[in-house]
């Protein structure tokens, strides 16, 4: 294996004040999941705002009554919206303990509070911006067709987290599959059964390509070059812009999304860096996220491979 890490007695000084911001950064990273789970287990909102514990609460409660309606209608209970007012709550208190689904449930909230803060202080639309709109009126049918989709579930996403909803069908295929053990172990040997036909039935619906995250991904790589364009926060918005940022910097897409933190500003510099941007342009992007943000003196000199290697050594450390 190749080690990308960048030995320090080579690094520059603007080098060396980002990786110690980055290591602070990760270290945050690494225990979110497990701190979010303990809060909301114990009504103990000290770390975290009201608003992203309650957000995040109320994504989980909501795919603990999907998991328990599939139940229900496998075993053909009376009164669905009963059986599951009186379970989602255990269960929801199982989903808990699995930090990586907190972290990505945290990660949606961060996402969601980033776009109204945008709409609100830069009139940034979030369901159409410049860039999708540009793209539906595409030459290329394939291209608007699908820009149509992303707009469609980018409307269904904003409408959801009004609610502080979380549809089962919109997590990463790995999240879902542990939910449903998750789920089967909380239905007990009794219930057995009936859990197995509604697992199959909504593996069966699943489409992990078809969710929101999916057709981004697509519509960003179907641009090719052209792809730079997405990392305009204010052009492309903030969900195919946190999508190209992730793409184009070789990380998840939960931490690009947990990098538009004022903690985490390290970060976003330099996976914006490491995606090619001109050291201007990410600073433009940084104010826009947080005009308040200012830039390490130093920063322009840094390279975008030098910023890349950065990011991949600390990324085997967030525990994302």
């Amino acid at each position: 294996m190749i080690d990308t890490s960048v030995p320090q007695s080579s690094e520059a000084p603007i080098e060396t004040e980002l990786r110690e911001q980055l290591v602070h950064g990760d270290i945050v990273l690494g225990t979110i999941g497990p701190i979010l789970g303990h809060l909301l287990a114990t009504d103990d909102n000290s770390l975290f705002s009201d608003e992203i514990v309650a957000r995040v609460r109320g994504m989980v409660t909501h795919l603990s009554q999907q998991f328990l309606f599939a139940q229900a209608a496998a075993g053909e209970i009376d009164d669905p919206e009963q059986f599951a007012a009186a379970w989602k709550g255990n269960l929801a208190g199982r989903l808990m303990t699995f930090a990586p689904l907190m972290t990505h449930c945290h990660a949606l909230a961060l996402e969601w509070q980033l776009a109204m803060q945008l709409s609100r202080r830069n009139a940034i639309d979030p369901v159409l911006s410049p860039l999708l709109q540009a793209l539906i009126a595409s030459d290329d049918p394939e291209i608007a067709k699908l820009a149509m989709a992303v707009l469609a579930s980018q409307a269904r996403f904003i409408q959801q987290q009004r609610r502080m909803e979380l549809p089962v069908a919109e997590l990463p295929g790995d999240l879902f599959h542990h939910a449903l053990l998750t789920w089967l172990h909380f239905a007990g040997e009794e219930q057995a059964d009936v859990a197995v036909r509604a697992e199959a039935s909504l593996r069966g619906e699943f489409d992990e390509g078809s969710g929101r995250f999916g057709l981004i991904s697509r519509l960003v790589t179907s641009m090719g070059s052209g792809a730079m364009a997405a990392l305009s926060v204010s052009h492309a918005g903030v969900a195919i812009f946190l999508s190209a940022l992730a793409l184009a910097s070789s990380q998840d897409r939960d931490i690009a999304a947990f990098s538009s933190n004022e903690r985490q500003m390290a970060r976003m510099a330099l996976a914006l860096r490491a995606a090619g941007l001109k050291p201007k342009d990410v600073e433009e992007q940084l104010v826009y996220i947080h005009p308040e943000i200012v830039i390490p003196e130093g920063f322009e000199m840094l390279r975008s491979d030098r910023a890349a290697a950065m990011l991949a050594a600390s990324d085997r450390n967030t525990g994302i």
